[in-house]
């Protein structure tokens, strides 16, 4: 047999990340033993409320009605009208007002990633990332010559300008935060962002470089508590915004999102050409045309995300009854208690004696806890209870 049929590095990639496939292989055993409605699957991040109305009304609209030319080849960036349609609402949102030319519509907030760090990263550049993280981050550097560095958060998962500010060195290009954060729910303050702000203009000025911003925000629209999601374009200038459509419309598998260029950044001209040229190289080439036709008509909608609230309640309520301690998540749809023992696979394992599925939060930068995606049935959540509890009783 031939030595090494593919890339070592991919060989890497597949050992550091085998967990992951262990733990969805493990649950398609347990649901083909047990049957899928006795096993608690809390593993996946997929939206489960279903789009708002007026996203079929347009799909119909657009689908009956279509003519030849919205079937041919498009700007690399994206439909003029659907990215002027984007920006007004972008600006609206950021309250930083950008036009048609500093948005590129991209295949997801991963298609937005990726062309951002491939028009940003040197070969050996670092891109910094507060802990827990989501875990795809590390690979998306790689893609493109670069590194991912991490650094500590609080304990309640809010930034430690700190650490920040002790990870930057002459090596660093960008700082990515993703708020509200996957695994942790935690939404970053406006004062704590203003801050960022200001540590990363005097970096970039003491480094002689330009340091970017790049947060990645396809949960802005999840939030509680009256939480909201403050403007990173306000907060520095030198900042990028990637995100999707898939959460708040529920349309994870489209595959539609876009980035966004502040406005007000010296660079917006060089970084929009970067982005679109990334956006075809990369084999991206265009987001989905008739997605993008129909998130054009769709600015400013969701699904109904009280659901999420509702959900929220339900599973925080359950655990803390069973004696898990956990920081309420501000926004997305996930917790990330603490493992009552240092070793969370090991309590992983446990829950899965239990039935219930859920992810390590070593994954993600997070050792010892674990993320629980409350995107699921309410007869998830409440038939995982008595699980959960057995479970904890184990390690008191």
């Amino acid at each position: 047999m031939t030595a090494n049929p593919i890339a070592q590095k991919i060989e890497t990639f597949i050992e550091r990340s085998s967990w992951i496939r262990k733990m969805f292989e493990e649950g398609a055993r347990l649901k083909a033993e047990h049957g899928a409605k006795n096993v608690f699957d809390f593993s996946l991040g997929n939206p489960n409320v279903p789009p708002p109305a007026k996203f079929r009304e347009v799909l119909k609209d657009l689908a009956e009605n279509s003519v030849g030319s919205d079937h041919i080849y498009m700007p690399n960036t994206g439909y003029p009208h659907v990215r002027k349609a984007v920006a007004e609402y972008v600006s609206g949102e950021q309250g930083v007002a950008l036009t048609e030319n500093e948005i590129v519509m991209t295949c997801g907030a991963a298609g937005a990633l990726n062309i951002i760090l491939k028009a940003i990263l040197n070969p050996g550049e670092e891109l910094l990332v507060p802990a827990p993280f989501f875990v795809e981050y590390g690979f998306y550097a790689d893609n493109h010559g670069g590194a991912m560095k991490t650094v500590k958060t609080n304990p309640d998962f809010t930034l430690n300008l700190a650490a920040i500010g002790d990870g930057i060195t002459d090596k660093t290009r960008a700082v990515l935060i993703n708020s509200p954060n996957n695994p942790t729910g935690q939404v970053y303050s406006r004062e704590s962002l203003e801050d960022l702000g200001k540590l990363l203009t005097e970096k970039s000025k003491s480094l002689g470089k330009t340091i970017y911003l790049l947060s990645d925000e396809p949960y802005r629209k999840i939030v509680y508590d009256g939480v909201t999601v403050p403007s990173i374009f306000l907060a520095y200038d030198n900042s990028l915004i990637a995100t999707s459509y898939s959460k708040d419309l529920s349309i994870a598998g489209e595959r539609l999102g876009y980035a966004a260029i502040n406005s007000r950044s010296p660079h917006k001209g060089v970084l929009a050409g970067g982005l679109a040229l990334a956006n075809r190289i990369l084999g991206f080439v265009n987001a989905p045309a008739l997605m993008q036709r129909v998130v054009a008509r769709l600015q400013g909608e969701s699904g109904d995300m009280d659901e999420y609230t509702r959900k929220r309640q339900l599973l925080c309520n359950g655990l803390q009854r069973a004696g898990y301690d956990f920081v309420t998540p501000a926004g997305a749809f996930y917790l990330f208690p603490k493992s009552p023992v240092p070793d969370d696979v090991e309590f992983v394992r446990a829950l899965q004696d239990e039935l219930i599925l859920a992810v390590p939060g070593a994954g993600f930068g997070g050792p010892g806890h674990f993320r629980l995606s409350f995107c699921v049935s309410d007869e998830t959540i409440t038939g995982a209870m008595p699980g959960f509890k057995r479970a904890m009783d184990k390690f008191r």
